[in-house]
């Protein structure tokens, strides 16, 4: 298997498909795009956690990372590594008691795992070459939409939305981020 690091580009409603929105990931250092179709509820998720806001139960994704993390696993990546009939099939790779495993999992649950644990995210080239979709951009940001891309770290993804935020007039959206980033940058330093 020859896997090839990407990270979330962005989430993008799917109006074509009641609801379901379109997960799309960008190959690091890369130009292919792989856009996943998944559900409301897992997008939602991963969104959640990618903006940093925490719902006040936790949600299944989080009760997984919780429950690994009792159980004294460690969750090392996620590889979407195969493609069949349409359907993407993923594994979540963890270490427990010194032995590496792999659970099979949904791409979007897996995806909503690693953004949890901030573990990386790995597609078998195989996969990237049948369904990727090569951008024009340099990997960095999506020069069209201004999403942010692979490159940024999470404080510049943030700074981006809050920019956003701003420019669409969304001040509360702007306020939220804004603690959050003013959070975020007190644990860095």
């Amino acid at each position: 298997m020859n896997l090839i690091q990407v990270d979330v580009i962005g989430l993008f409603d799917s109006p074509t498909n009641g609801g379901a929105c379109a997960l799309v990931l960008g190959e690091v250092g890369g130009k292919r795009r792989l856009p996943i179709i998944i559900g409301m509820f897992e997008g939602q998720a991963i969104d959640l956690e990618m903006k940093q806001i925490q719902p006040p139960r936790p949600l299944t994704h989080d009760l997984l990372r919780d429950a690994f993390s009792k159980m004294g696993g460690e969750i090392l990546d996620v590889v979407i590594h195969s493609l069949k009939d349409g359907t993407f099939f993923a594994k979540i790779r963890f270490m427990h008691e010194g032995e590496e495993k792999a659970l099979d999992a949904r791409p979007s649950d897996a995806v909503a795992l690693a953004v949890r644990v901030e573990a990386a995210i790995f597609v078998d080239s195989s996969v990237l070459d049948d369904a990727g979709i090569p951008t024009e951009d340099n990997g960095n940001a999506n020069s069209e939409s201004g999403e942010p891309g692979p490159e940024l770290t999470k404080v510049e993804r943030m700074e981006l939305m809050l920019s956003e935020a701003i420019q669409a007039e969304d001040y509360e959206e702007a306020a939220r981020l804004r603690d959050a980033l003013l959070e975020l940058k007190g644990q860095t330093h």
